[in-house]
């Protein structure tokens, strides 16, 4: 089969979802673009700050998109391309888009707060604590794994750290301009872009070479930093203009794919089994996360999204509309590596240390194709793909310390309301798995408990949702059948670990599956408790 075939398919059906899905959730939700949003009522120019629609998008793709729609599409198809491609499209039209939409709308119905927040609200303070407690410790993983990756990824592309580091300065230069000096969006943004093009032929000319604990320690500097600082100076901008090159890069390796037109010659199914990663139920759908549905996504809809949507019309293009793009990227992806043999595709991965650089080789190979030299777009690639790996590493630091500092509220001493404070003690765990761990090992952790987040968020949606008197089954199935994929993953991974004498892996497996049981059992109390069926303005 040629991939432009299966990559216009995918496009069609996920425009069309957009448009009549998109549709109805904006319905269902009663989403109303005259009532006032949190970020333009508080508006304190620190953490509520009103973005507009083209930056907030830029902020928001680029946090949800890091490396997630890269690693995992590639890490699954070895049970064959179109496993893949189904769980992909269905998974980000009717689980995932439904996952980060909802979760954004139900944070701006209760003043920006976290998901945590709403749960508090309709679950109890024991349902606060437990989700909390989930929401901390996936986002340990999520911060350990992607501070791995990146550290491998400069090891492997040293002129990605170079650009990178490079960038960091252009954001704040950019976020102090716009917001600041008040410059229009559209010249700041071209010269902005152009910085970042400078930047890149910077770090080809400059390659910074250090070890990868080297850079793990850096990483972990960073994240704090981007923790504690204003969201205008540097989260904000810096995802806005990191969201051009990763337009860039799939407008540059759309138009290599119709030159070069592709032939998959990855199987499309290999079995149910994989020797090495186990049946395709349920570790498909823990492994692609990004691109189908992340809980990740959740915490920054009503983390950092949801503080500055400037009018709820626009939650559907961000929230909705992202995770669509997050899809197509996911496919885009699967693409990069289809057109390879399994021995091949093996090779490859083993050689490029992983799926990023994979992912760059192919990218860099069909971009080739329209002109530029293979060295150069593989380079490109690369800087992209370790751009949006940060973006992750530093969103999740400021989603952990969040978290921290709203789990230790009137429950623990008042410096753990400190920024500072907060961000370290999240970063304490992130750093012990970064700098002891590799990230095939941590994945599928990561994957499980990411994932369980996602139908904890969907849970506590249902929850809002039910009280409201609204329609809840657009929710209910997706959660249902989220739960059921976590909780099989969480028992292989114990089953796995304990078998293979991994027994930190056991254990931190066997505290989430714990944790989520009774978060869903509290849940189910809410729904049941005749005393809270009470009806609340939605």
């Amino acid at each position: 089969m040629n991939f432009i075939t299966l990559m216009m398919i995918c496009g069609v059906i996920l425009l069309l979802a957009y448009r009549i899905y998109g549709r109805f959730l904006e319905k269902e939700l009663k989403v109303d673009p005259n009532r006032t949003t949190p970020a333009v009522e508080v508006n304190d120019g620190v953490e509520y700050v009103p973005a507009k629609k083209p930056v907030l998008l830029g902020h928001h793709f680029a946090t949800i998109a890091g490396g997630g729609p890269i690693t995992g599409p590639i890490a699954a198809v070895v049970f064959g391309w179109l496993p893949a491609v189904i769980w992909i499209i269905v998974g980000s039209i009717f689980v995932g888009g439904v996952h980060d939409y909802t979760s954004l709308q139900a944070s701006i119905r209760h003043k920006a707060q976290s998901i945590g927040s709403v749960i508090k609200e309709y679950m109890g303070g024991r349902g606060q604590i437990l989700f909390l407690s989930f929401s901390i410790a996936t986002l340990i993983l999520i911060v350990g794994v992607f501070m791995i990756l990146v550290a491998n990824t400069f090891v492997a592309v040293p002129e990605a750290a170079t650009a990178s580091i490079l960038f960091l300065g252009v954001a704040i230069i950019f976020g102090f301009l716009v917001n600041q000096l008040r410059m229009n969006l559209v010249v700041a943004s071209i010269l902005g872009v152009a910085a970042m093009l400078i930047s890149i032929w910077v770090g080809i000319q400059f390659p910074i070479h250090l070890s990868a604990p080297t850079w793990s320690l850096i990483l972990l500097g960073y994240a704090y930093v981007a923790s504690v600082l204003p969201v205008w100076l540097l989260l904000q901008p810096r995802d806005y203009l990191n969201a051009f090159l990763l337009y860039g890069l799939i407008i540059g390796a759309v138009i290599g794919i119709l030159i070069a037109s592709p032939t998959m010659q990855l199987p499309a199914y290999t079995g149910f089994r994989h020797e090495t990663m186990g049946f395709l139920f349920p570790i498909l759908f823990i492994t692609i996360a990004c691109g189908a549905i992340s809980g990740f996504h959740s915490l920054v809809s009503s983390g950092t999204t949801a503080k500055q949507l400037d009018n709820e019309k626009n939650g559907k293009f961000i929230a909705y509309g992202a995770m669509l793009l997050e899809a197509f990227m996911a496919i885009i992806t699967i693409g990069s590596v289809a057109y390879l043999t399994q021995a091949d595709f093996a090779a490859r991965l083993d050689a490029l240390g992983g799926p990023i650089g994979t992912f760059a080789a192919g990218i860099g190979y069909f971009m080739s194709y329209w002109g530029i030299s293979e060295a150069t777009a593989v380079t490109f690639a690369a800087l992209t793909a370790s751009a949006f790996l940060l973006t992750t590493l530093d969103s999740a630091t400021r989603l952990m310390r969040y978290a921290v500092q709203e789990i230790t509220e009137n429950r623990a001493p008042k410096m753990f309301q400190n920024s500072h404070v907060a961000t370290t003690t999240g970063l304490i765990g992130a750093a012990a798995l970064a700098l002891t761990g590799t990230w095939e090992q941590i994945w599928p952790l990561f994957g499980s408990a990411n994932q369980m987040l996602g139908a904890l968020a969907l849970l506590a949606v249902v929850v809002w949702l039910k009280k409201t008197g609204a329609r809840t089954f657009y929710v209910v199935i997706p959660m249902v059948f989220m739960f059921i994929v976590t909780i099989s993953a969480l028992g292989v991974l114990m089953y796995n670990n304990f078998m293979a004498s991994n027994y930190f892996l056991f254990f931190s497996a066997f505290v989430l599956f714990i944790l989520c049981v009774f978060l869903a059992i509290e849940g189910w109390r809410s729904m049941s408790d005749d005393k809270s069926d009470r009806t609340v303005k939605m």
